[in-house]
């Protein structure tokens, strides 16, 4: 189940778990169009995907959602949270305080729902899940005009943090990617593909492509991330480093 899976980083990740072998719900607030040419895409290579419309900031949607994805492909046992609000960035005394609102929504309350919705019948399947959410290096930086998108990816950090505690003893993952700037389908068909002023920081000296988060997420839902719970992993290029 990825949200957002109609999104420029939700598509390459569905396609990836599809390659991968997995079902793969294809969730959209409000591009059914793109979520339905990217089911066709899968379905027309092999695999196995449907589109599924829901609103994932409000819990009621959600279970909905959760309840129409088990019942025309089976309990879901890994959801990806991809969506998020995008808006302009300005300094604090400019942004308004809507933001802050769309962005505690669109980060915190939309991964509270999506738990709350899929968990319980992962727990219930009893065959362990995977809960992977999709960060920010912004989260780390703080830098001016961040601020409303960092609060929200902060608290989403916090609260996934305690679910791997509450969850740990079920067999099920949470863990955290977060992105640096990538270059997605809207970046390459812009012709933009390198923003020097980025680039010149990042210890690699290149920008990031949007394949290398869909790897890492098929990586965390595989089998051979069974042990890695509770961690914050940035595919950055070395821009931003956790310390211990």
């Amino acid at each position: 189940m990825v949200t957002g899976g109609a999104g420029e980083l939700g598509r390459p990740i569905c396609r990836t778990l599809a390659e991968a072998g997995a079902k793969v719900a294809v969730h959209y607030h409000t591009s059914s169009g793109k979520a339905n040419e990217l089911v066709s895409e899968i379905n027309g290579k092999g695999g196995m995907a449907d589109a599924f419309q829901a609103d994932v900031t409000d819990l009621e949607e959600t279970l909905r959602l959760q309840e129409a994805v088990a019942k025309r492909m089976g309990v879901a046992t890994i959801i990806v949270n991809c969506a998020v609000v995008q808006y302009d960035w300005v300094s604090v005394l400019e942004q308004a305080i809507e933001d802050y609102e769309s962005q505690f929504r669109s980060c915190v309350l939309h991964n509270v729902n999506m738990v709350k919705a899929f968990v319980p019948p992962m727990i219930e399947l009893g065959k362990g899940g995977r809960v992977i959410g999709i960060n920010t290096e912004c989260a780390m930086q703080n830098f001016p005009s961040q601020s409303a998108y960092v609060s929200g990816k902060r608290g989403m950090d916090g609260v996934l943090r305690v679910l791997a505690k509450e969850i740990g003893p079920h067999q099920i993952t949470v863990n955290q990617v977060a992105p640096g700037w990538m270059r997605s389908d809207r970046v390459r068909a812009s012709e933009t593909d390198v923003q020097a002023g980025y680039v010149k920081n990042v210890p690699m000296k290149r920008a990031g492509d949007d394949q290398e988060i869909a790897n890492l997420v098929v990586f965390l839902a595989s089998d051979l991330a069974g042990y890695i719970t509770g961690a914050y992993i940035p595919v950055c290029g070395g821009n931003v480093m956790p310390a211990i």
